[in-house]
């Protein structure tokens, strides 16, 4: 019964993961510019990776190194995506990639040097 059980959570966590997997890739594809692309790839694809790892640990139970693994897996995506969407967003802002136009706002916009790669008014001491 309990075999049973941890299949079916398997079956569903790897269904669930695909899923935002596939809606991550769609909105690459559909969304308008880098930031949403961004957002769609980095956070959906995040829980479709810990979803699948998580089925993976689920199946594996029996089997420590690959629960071990699994749980290194899901740390190490959760920590090292939203800082490279960091770097990814800055990286275009500073390249002067221009935002979809119906955005309403920048907030940057005349606050950030680009030569000192700082906010302006910020004090440094």
């Amino acid at each position: 019964m309990v075999e049973i059980l941890m299949e079916w959570i398997t079956a569903l966590m790897i269904l669930l993961g695909a899923s935002f997997m596939l809606l991550a890739a769609i909105g690459v594809l559909r969304l308008p510019d880098v930031w949403m692309r961004m957002h769609a790839s980095t956070k959906s694809a995040t829980f479709g990776i810990g979803c699948m790892a998580f089925a993976l640990t689920v199946s594996h139970l029996h089997d420590l190194g690959v629960v071990m693994r699994s749980i290194i897996i899901i740390g190490f995506v959760f920590q090292t995506a939203p800082v490279a969407a960091h770097m990814i967003g800055r990286a275009a802002y500073l390249m002067g990639v221009e935002p979809w136009r119906g955005t309403k706002r920048d907030e940057l916009q005349g606050r950030y040097d680009p030569e000192a790669q700082t906010l302006a008014g910020r004090d440094d001491h």
